[in-house]
C-alpha cells in the first residue's frame, strides 16, 4: 500500500476514535462497542462500494480500508503489549495483593473452565476433534472487562469489586493465550506436542514471568540513571514492553504476555521509588494516551475484519455460535455463583450480590484478543480449513453476540438489577448534604452580592429562585430515611477515610509525600474505606492498627539483618515507617479541622465528638509508635522531619515563582533561572537521610556505661563484634529451657524478665543472659519479653569471655551482677575462672 494513502486512512481512523466519544456519551453505549459498531459499518460499507454498480468513485478509498494491512501479528505484536503493560502499570498493586486468591481463580480457573466447557459442548455439532473444540473454546475464553469496570465506577460501584475484574482480565488474556498456543501445537501437524503439556504450560507461565521481570528491573535501573530527562525514561518504557514480549516469545520460549505483565507489574511496584513524583505522573500520563489510541485502533481494525470473517455464513454457522454462546454463559455462571460463594466462606474473596454477579455475567464482551486469534488460526496454512473455519465462525459470531446484544443491552441490565440506585442510607445522606452545600451557596453568594454592589431587583429575584431551589431540598431531606447515629458515624468514617485518601494525594501532587509511600498510604486509607463500609466502627479501628503494624517485609528484613548481618533492606524498611508515622501524623492532625468544618454540619455534634475521639486516639497510637522509633534510631526522625519542612518550604516556593510569573510580575527568562535554582536545591533536599544502623552502634557502645572504662579503641573493635537486635512489643527476645549462647545489653527501651514466676523490668544499660553461661547449665532459666520498642546489642559466648578475659573491671560488674540475681558468688567465681582458662 502506497505510504500517502496509508497515513490517509490512518488519519482518518484517528478522526473516528475522537468522535466515537461524544457520540458514546450520546447514545450511552460503551465505547468500546460504539468503535466496533463503527468499524463495522466502515468495513461493510467498503466493501459494498467495491462490489455495487452505483458508483466507482470511491473505489480508490474503499480499496485503501480493506487492503490495510491487518493481520494476528499487527495485533499480537504492535497492540497487545501496549494494552497490557498499560493496564499493569497502573493497576493498585498493593491492594490487588489482598485478593490475590479469587484474581488467580477467577482468571486462570474461569479460562481453563470455560475452555473446557465450550470445547465439549461443541464437539457434538462441529464434527471436529476435541482438541479443535478446544482450541475454539481457549480464543473465546478471555473477557473483555473495560465496559464492566468504566460503569462500575461511574455508579460508584465497590472498588475492590473493580480490582477484581481488571485484575481477572489482566491474567486471563495471558492463560488463554497460552492456552490457545498448547492446543495449536496439538491441532498442527508436525510441530512438536509437548510430552507433559500441562507442565509445559505452567513452565511457559513461570518462564515469561522471570523474563518480564529480569528485563525490567535492567529498564528501571536505566530510568534512574536517566532522572531528570523526563522523555528519556518515557522513551525506554515504551521499549519495555516490546523488549519483554519478543525476548519471551522467541529467545525464552515463554509467554510473551506474561513477560509484559511481569515487567507492567515491575516498573509500577519499583518506578515511584525510582522517579520524582512529577516524573512517574507525565509516565503513567503518557501510557494512558498511548493505551486509548492503541485499544481504540484494535477495536477499529478488528471490527473492519468482521464482515469479511463472516462471508458465507450459514443458519449451521448461528446454530454453532449459539452453543457457544450458552456454554460461555454457563461457564460464567459456575464460577460466579458456583466458585465465589465458596472463596466467599473462605473468606478469600469479597461478598459480591448476585445483582453485581449478573451485571459481570452480562459485561463478559469479548473483543479484539479473540478476533486476532482467530485470525491467526485462519492465516496459519498448517490448520484444516475445516477447522480454521470452525474457529473464525465461533469468534467472529461470538464477538458480534457479546458486542451488539450484550453491549447495547448493558445499561438496561444495570437498571433491571438497581445497582445503579443508592441505598435509602446513602440517598437520605445525599439530599441532607445537598440541603447543607445549598445553605452555604446562598450565604456566599450573598455575600459576593454584596461585596460587588450588583443591581438590587437582579440580586432579589435570583435570591428568591435559589430559596425556592434550597426550600425543596431541605424538604426533600426531611421526607428521607431516618438516619441513626450508628449509621452516620459509619458514613462519617468512611468520609473521614476518603478525605485522608485525598490528603496523600495532595501530598504527593506538591511533593510532600514521596510516590512510594504514596502508594502504600492510599492503599491503607483504601482499607479503612471498604472494612468501614462493610463493617462499621470496628473494622475502621482495625485498619488503623494494620497500618501501624510491621508487615512481611519487616520480618524479613529483620532476620536478614539478624542472620546474615545484611543490613540495607532493614534500614530502607525503618526510613519509610519512620516518614510514613510522620505524615500520618500531621495528616490526622489536619482531619480535625475537616470534621468541624464539614462533617460536624452533616452529621451534628454527637458524631463529630465521636469522630475527634477516633482521630485522637489514632494520634495517640501513632505518637506511640513514633516515640518508641525515636528511642531505637535516635536522632533520624529529626532529619526525616527537617526533610519534610524542606520540601514543603521549596513547594510553597516553587508556587509563588509560578504565581508571580501567571500574574506578569516576572518574565520567561527570570522564571526559568528561578526555577533551575529550585530544581538544583530540590536534588539535595530529596535524598532521604541516611540511617546508618553501623554508626548507630558505635554511638550505643559509647553511650553504655559499661563500657565506659574501654579506650576508644577497645570500644571499636568490641562494636564490630556486636549486634544491634531491634525488639518490638510483645516480641520474646530470650525463651525459657533454650540453650543460652548469648549475651544482650540494652541501649534503649524496657523489657520484662520473667523467671520463678517472679517479673523484673529491665531498662536501659542493663544486661542479661549471662546468668545461663555463668551456671554451667548453659539453660536459659526464664523468658525475657520487649515492653516497648527496645535495642538490644547482642555478643556472642565466645566474644563475651574474650572481652571479660581482657578487661577485669567488666568481670567485676558481670559478677556483681549475678549476684544481685540471686547466684552463689563463689559459685560465679569458680565457673568463671574455668571459662576464662579454657576449661
Amino acid at each position: 500500500m502506497d505510504l500517502v494513502v496509508f497515513l490517509s486512512v490512518l488519519a482518518g481512523l484517528f478522526v473516528v476514535v475522537g468522535l466515537a466519544q461524544p457520540l458514546s456519551e450520546l447514545v450511552r453505549l460503551p465505547f468500546a462497542v460504539v468503535l466496533a459498531l463503527l468499524g463495522i459499518m466502515i468495513g461493510a460499507g467498503a466493501g459494498f462500494f467495491l462490489a455495487t454498480d452505483l458508483t466507482d468513485a470511491l473505489n480508490p478509498l474503499a480499496l485503501s480500508i480493506l487492503g490495510l494491512p491487518i493481520s494476528s501479528q499487527v495485533f499480537l505484536y504492535v497492540f497487545l503489549p501496549t494494552l497490557l503493560f498499560q493496564v499493569a502499570l497502573t493497576l493498585d498493586l498493593r491492594r490487588m495483593l489482598d485478593d490475590w486468591v479469587p484474581i488467580l481463580v477467577m482468571a486462570v480457573l474461569a479460562v481453563v473452565v470455560a475452555t473446557f466447557v465450550i470445547g465439549a459442548a461443541l464437539m457434538p455439532v462441529a464434527a471436529q476433534p476435541l482438541v479443535v473444540c478446544l482450541m475454539a473454546g481457549a480464543i473465546v475464553a478471555t473477557t473483555d472487562p473495560s465496559a464492566v469496570v468504566a460503569i462500575f465506577r461511574e455508579i460508584g460501584a465497590p472498588a475492590r469489586l473493580a480490582r477484581l475484574i481488571e485484575g481477572e482480565s489482566l491474567l486471563n488474556d495471558a492463560a488463554a493465550i497460552a492456552l490457545f498456543g498448547l492446543f495449536l501445537a496439538l491441532v498442527v501437524p508436525g510441530l512438536e506436542e509437548p510430552s507433559l503439556p500441562w507442565l509445559a504450560f505452567v513452565m511457559t507461565l513461570a518462564g515469561g514471568a522471570l523474563t518480564g521481570i529480569a528485563i525490567a528491573a535492567g529498564i528501571v535501573a536505566l530510568a534512574d540513571w536517566l532522572r531528570g530527562q523526563p522523555l528519556a525514561q518515557v522513551s525506554v518504557s515504551v521499549a519495555l514492553p516490546y523488549i519483554a514480549f519478543i525476548t519471551a516469545e522467541r529467545a525464552v520460549g515463554a509467554s510473551g504476555v506474561i513477560a509484559v505483565v511481569a515487567a507492567g507489574m515491575t516498573l509500577n511496584l519499583a518506578g515511584p521509588a525510582r522517579l520524582p513524583p512529577d516524573q512517574w505522573k507525565y509516565l503513567r500520563d503518557t501510557w494512558d494516551l498511548l493505551a486509548h489510541w492503541a485499544g481504540s485502533l484494535v477495536f477499529l481494525l478488528a471490527a473492519l475484519l468482521v464482515p469479511r470473517l463472516l462471508d458465507g455464513l450459514t443458519w449451521r454457522d448461528a446454530g454453532i455460535v449459539g452453543v457457544t454462546v450458552t456454554a460461555a454463559f454457563a461457564a460464567r455462571a459456575l464460577i460466579l455463583f458456583g466458585l465465589l460463594p465458596l472463596m466467599r466462606m473462605a473468606r478469600v474473596s469479597p461478598e459480591i450480590s448476585p445483582a453485581y454477579k449478573a451485571v459481570i455475567l452480562w459485561g463478559g464482551l469479548r473483543g479484539a484478543v479473540t478476533l486476532a486469534l482467530a485470525l491467526a488460526v485462519s492465516e496459519n496454512p498448517r490448520v484444516a480449513p475445516d477447522a480454521q473455519r470452525l474457529v473464525v465462525v465461533v469468534a467472529t459470531g461470538f464477538t458480534l453476540f457479546t458486542l451488539l446484544v450484550q453491549g447495547t443491552t448493558l445499561r438496561a441490565m444495570i437498571r433491571l438489577t438497581g445497582i445503579d440506585r443508592p441505598p435509602p442510607l446513602e440517598a437520605a445522606l445525599q439530599s441532607q448534604v445537598v440541603a447543607v452545600a445549598l445553605q452555604t451557596v446562598r450565604a456566599v453568594v450573598a455575600e459576593v452580592a454584596g461585596r460587588y454592589a450588583l443591581t438590587r431587583e437582579t440580586v432579589r429575584s435570583e435570591a428568591k429562585r435559589f430559596a425556592e431551589r434550597l426550600d425543596r431540598a431541605v424538604a426533600h431531606a426531611e421526607e428521607g430515611t431516618e438516619i441513626l447515629d450508628r449509621d452516620r458515624l459509619t458514613l462519617g468514617l468512611v468520609t473521614l477515610a476518603g478525605r485522608e485518601r485525598e490528603m496523600v494525594l495532595d501530598g504527593f501532587r506538591e511533593g510532600t509525600i514521596p510516590a512510594a509511600l504514596m502508594t502504600r498510604m492510599l492503599a491503607a486509607a483504601d482499607r479503612l474505606i471498604e472494612g468501614t463500609r462493610i463493617v462499621g466502627r470496628s473494622a475502621y479501628r482495625q485498619a488503623a492498627r494494620d497500618a501501624l503494624a510491621y508487615g512481611r517485609g519487616h520480618a524479613l528484613a529483620t532476620f536478614l539483618h539478624r542472620r546474615l548481618r545484611l543490613s540495607r533492606p532493614l534500614a530502607r524498611r525503618v526510613a519509610d515507617r519512620f516518614e510514613t508515622l510522620i505524615i500520618t501524623r500531621m495528616i490526622l492532625r489536619d482531619l480535625h479541622d475537616f470534621v468541624d468544618s464539614r462533617i460536624l454540619r452533616i452529621h451534628g455534634r454527637r458524631v463529630a465528638d465521636i469522630l475527634h475521639e477516633v482521630l485522637t486516639r489514632r494520634e495517640e497510637e501513632t505518637e506511640r509508635e513514633i516515640a518508641g522509633m525515636r528511642l531505637q534510631y535516635p536522632g533520624f526522625a529529626e532529619e526525616i522531619e527537617r526533610r519534610f519542612i524542606r520540601r514543603t518550604a521549596l513547594r510553597l516556593e516553587e508556587r509563588e515563582i509560578a504565581a508571580s510569573r501567571d500574574d506578569g510580575l516576572i518574565g520567561a527568562d527570570l522564571y526559568a533561572a528561578l526555577m533551575r535554582d529550585v530544581n538544583a536545591r530540590r536534588r539535595g533536599v530529596e535524598a532521604r537521610p541516611r540511617l546508618d544502623l553501623e554508626r548507630q552502634k558505635d554511638e550505643m557502645v559509647a553511650a553504655f556505661p559499661l563500657f565506659a572504662s574501654l579506650s576508644e579503641v577497645a570500644r571499636r573493635r568490641l562494636a564490630r563484634g556486636l549486634q544491634t537486635v531491634y525488639a518490638d512489643p510483645g516480641e520474646l527476645v530470650v525463651r525459657k529451657g533454650t540453650t543460652a549462647g548469648a549475651v544482650y545489653f540494652v541501649a534503649s527501651g524496657a523489657l520484662e524478665l520473667e523467671i520463678a514466676g517472679q517479673r523484673q523490668p529491665l531498662g536501659p544499660d542493663e544486661m542479661f543472659g549471662e546468668l545461663a553461661l555463668l551456671t554451667g547449665s548453659r539453660v536459659r532459666r526464664g523468658n525475657v519479653r520487649a515492653i516497648t520498642h527496645a535495642t538490644l546489642l547482642r555478643l556472642d559466648e565466645s566474644r563475651f569471655f574474650a572481652l571479660l578475659r581482657r578487661w577485669p573491671e567488666l568481670r567485676s560488674e558481670v559478677v556483681e551482677n549475678a549476684t544481685r540475681r540471686g547466684l552463689d558468688r563463689s559459685a560465679v567465681e569458680r565457673v568463671l575462672a574455668d571459662r576464662l582458662a579454657g576449661r
